[in-house]
């Protein structure tokens, strides 16, 4: 079975993914990935304590090491390089052909991962790559499911990794060098400032007189010009797994939101069951998708080609609210939640949930209760810590935990839909 691969951009978020129903995770420390925000949120304490509790599911940790170092950084990689080989990951994920080499050298029992930064299109440089030792390449995402098919035919001892969705990049497969010349801080190594997504106002100058007309599409707004959609191949997904050549599906963002990597662990993680068990249903995967916050879908690459279709850029906004909103996260312990919106109440929220509800419940605290669709549902009456503190509504910030009328799957998430989207009917 193809594996599932989810972001994990802290010690948080790789609980959830594992929860959701990931094989495996990529996450990385410090400045070495290529995430620096996201692997802040990980020390070394942290992701040594990731490594063991996903082994101790059966899981996998793949550590990102793959950004593009100077000469003056290739003995403090090598240091990392030797501290991460200690803590036993599954995978290192590098991006150059020294660091392959280096890798090989420090820690050869770890299998190298070739990373989607490399720009792998076509047999010739996967055959190179797959002769200095790497086992799996992350193809580009500008591939087609056709190279990859004449790759893995080639070379069918080599695995394919395919990203399915998340972020896009304006530039090829990420080499960009638009914020490092605006805010000096460099996509390639881990600090992108994401200047694709900023809104921009255009300019026509005559060269003669040196007078700028300015031009505005979109009245005291500008333009998002590079504002690339997001990819989100869900509804493609029998076709890539059909096609027997790819080994992993990919979904980006160790930044995003715990919520973002539960949702779509979850709907990849049923279209990938649904497949193999005869049943795919691609608008059941979209709907729970598009519950998340995004900027927009795309189809990407893999199976069509940009020219082929219109709609691959979002110019009217840089990030678009989901389908839902959450209102609360339950914890670890799966007996109480965490406002992460204003709760009051007799407010009724949709659980979702990485394992089945326990059944129906009610008591003076809720109700636990399931619609005819399916869907599970919890209906607030009383809100209350356990220190006995009530109240009326909860917000956001608030740390206090607010019991629940009975036990919820831990890292359960309680959401709305938003009534107010302009494409609601």
């Amino acid at each position: 079975m193809t594996e599932l691969l989810s972001p994990a951009g802290n010690l948080e978020k790789l609980k959830i993914a594992f929860a959701y129903g990931a094989d495996a995770v990529y996450a990385g420390v410090s400045h070495f990935s290529l995430r620096i925000r996201s692997g802040k949120e990980f020390t070394y304490e942290t992701f040594q304590e990731g490594i063991d509790y996903a082994h101790s599911l059966g899981k996998k940790v793949y550590v990102t090491i793959n950004g593009f170092p100077f000469n003056s950084q290739l003995s403090l990689y090598r240091k990392h390089m030797e501290k991460m080989a200690a803590m036993g990951p599954d995978a290192f994920i590098i991006a150059t052909p020294g660091l392959v080499k280096m890798a090989r050298e420090i820690a050869p029992e770890i299998p190298i991962h070739l990373s989607t930064q490399a720009n792998v299109m076509n047999v010739l440089d996967a055959q190179f790559y797959y002769d200095l030792g790497v086992k799996r390449i992350i193809a580009a995402r500008e591939i087609s499911l056709k190279d990859l098919e004449a790759i893995k035919k080639e070379l069918p001892d080599l695995e394919l990794e395919v990203f399915v969705h998340g972020s896009m990049c304006f530039a090829y497969s990420g080499r960009c060098l638009i914020s490092s010349l605006q805010s000096g801080r460099v996509p390639n190594r881990g600090s992108c400032a994401n200047d694709c997504r900023f809104p921009y106002v255009l300019y026509a100058e005559n060269p003669e007189t040196g007078v700028a007309f300015r031009l505005e599409e979109v009245p005291e707004m500008g333009t998002y010009i590079m504002n690339a959609k997001d990819m989100n191949l869900a509804s493609h997904l029998d076709e890539i797994l059909g096609s027997g050549v790819v080994d992993s599906i990919k979904i980006e963002g160790r930044t995003k939101s715990p919520y973002y990597v539960a949702a779509t662990t979850h709907a990849y993680r049923m279209a990938i069951d649904d497949f193999y068990a005869g049943a795919f249903d691609a608008e059941k995967y979209q709907k729970e998708l598009h519950t998340t916050k995004h900027r927009g879908f795309t189809d990407a690459y893999l199976i069509h080609r940009p020219f082929e279709r219109e709609g691959t850029q979002s110019l009217q906004s840089s990030i678009s609210e989901g389908s839902h909103q959450v209102q609360a996260f339950v914890d670890d312990r799966g007996l109480a939640f965490l406002a992460k919106d204003r709760v009051c109440e007799g407010d009724e929220m949709e659980i979702l949930s990485p394992a089945p509800v326990g059944g129906a419940v009610e008591n003076e605290r809720g109700a636990i209760y399931q619609k005819e669709d399916g869907s599970w549902w919890l209906r607030m009456k009383k809100l209350e810590t356990p220190a006995k503190k009530r109240y009326e509504c909860i917000h956001s910030g608030n740390e206090n935990p607010i019991l629940l009328p009975a036990p919820l799957p831990p890292f359960s998430f309680l959401r709305k839909k938003i009534a107010t989207r302009p494409d609601d009917k």
